[in-house]
């Protein structure tokens, strides 16, 4: 089923971002891209990973993919916002429970660590699977409540 995907990386993610947004857009996608666009101009990764968390929160799209160098840079700064649970995946196993136990809506990737092929896979396990929701759903109520302010 076709999805809106928002997606975004910074100079180190370029090329891996331009194979991802290609595919999904093959296989129906609605993929807005929010850069950046230049693998020679270095940019800091925190000024990429908003638009695609506004996105999210926005309810323009349902799914997000930040990419940078190692994907921790993104996934830390995703994390800090209300109603994103980022997920740095490196295998189908792990894109696989970050869905189906943690309800992620945010996929992170590190370009240096992850071969296009790699990341096609990791993007068609995260989108197919679904929330386990039970015992998982109590977890992700825990974390919508969290109280960021006390800390």
């Amino acid at each position: 089923m076709p999805e809106s995907i928002s997606i975004s990386s910074d100079h180190n993610g370029v090329s891996l971002k331009s194979v991802i947004k290609l595919y999904l857009e093959n296989l129906g996608h609605k993929v807005y891209d929010f850069g950046c666009y230049s693998k020679t101009e270095s940019v800091d990764y925190p000024d990429y990973a908003d638009a695609v968390v506004s996105s999210i929160i926005n309810g323009e799209s349902i799914y997000g993919i930040l990419i940078c160098n190692t994907g921790i840079g993104m996934s830390i700064i995703a994390n800090r916002h209300r109603k994103i649970r980022a997920a740095l995946c490196h295998d189908v196993e792990t894109a696989r429970l970050a869905r189906e136990h943690n309800d992620a809506n945010i996929l992170c990737l590190g370009a240096k660590y992850i071969a296009n092929k790699m990341a096609k896979e990791i993007i068609e396990k995260f989108l197919i699977t679904k929330f386990a929701g039970g015992r998982h759903m109590l977890r992700i109520n825990k974390l919508t409540e969290w109280k960021y302010e006390n800390y």
